[in-house]
């Protein structure tokens, strides 16, 4: 009989999806507070895989990363997502004319994959609390990212998986250091 033990702790992540350059200043003001200090930034992609989000957040629209240096038990993706959801509210008064600012996306990267919260559900999705899905979106393989069959259009693009890749070395770093076991 295998042994129960405690999950490893995970590399916590989030996406923004924003139209204008402050609002993602304020994010990077804001999430800090929430999750601790940010160790990697991407750059700003261009989002427009979709025009979902336009009637509430404007046109031109962004898509940018962070991780954030502290290790989280990866438990806390459902309390953190409702935790981004709530933070998403407090964006409206610094940006009135916007019916929705941002869009918050917490995940986690672990050394094999990137998981992704959302409220939505279908036939892949994991349920785990509060209403929310864990979403598995990538895998790192030793020959790099793999997409998977509901991979979002955005997440196939290779400097997204740069960047995921570089968070991936800091996290393997962080567990080398705690002396962490890894799985391949």
């Amino acid at each position: 009989m295998s042994e129960i033990g405690r999950f490893k702790p995970v590399k916590l992540i989030c996406g923004l999806i924003y139209s204008r350059p402050e609002i993602w200043a304020k994010a990077i003001e804001i999430l800090p507070l929430k999750f601790g200090p940010i160790d990697l930034e991407s750059q700003a992609f261009p989002f427009n895989f979709t025009d979902y989000y336009e009637p509430e957040m404007g046109k031109d629209l962004k898509r940018s990363f962070l991780s954030f240096q502290r290790l989280i038990d990866p438990e806390r993706l459902p309390e953190i997502k409702v935790m981004t959801n709530l933070l998403e509210k407090e964006f409206q008064p610094f940006f009135p004319e916007l019916k929705r600012p941002i869009n918050l996306d917490p995940g986690y990267l672990t050394s094999s994959a990137l998981i992704m919260a959302t409220t939505k559900d279908f036939s892949h999705r994991i349920p785990l609390n509060q209403g929310i899905y864990a979403h598995l979106e990538l895998l790192f393989t030793k020959k790099g990212v793999k997409l998977l069959d509901w991979t979002y259009p955005d997440f196939r693009q290779s400097e997204y998986h740069i960047f995921f890749q570089k968070v991936r070395e800091i996290y393997l770093s962080q567990l080398k250091e705690t002396k962490i076991q890894t799985t391949p």
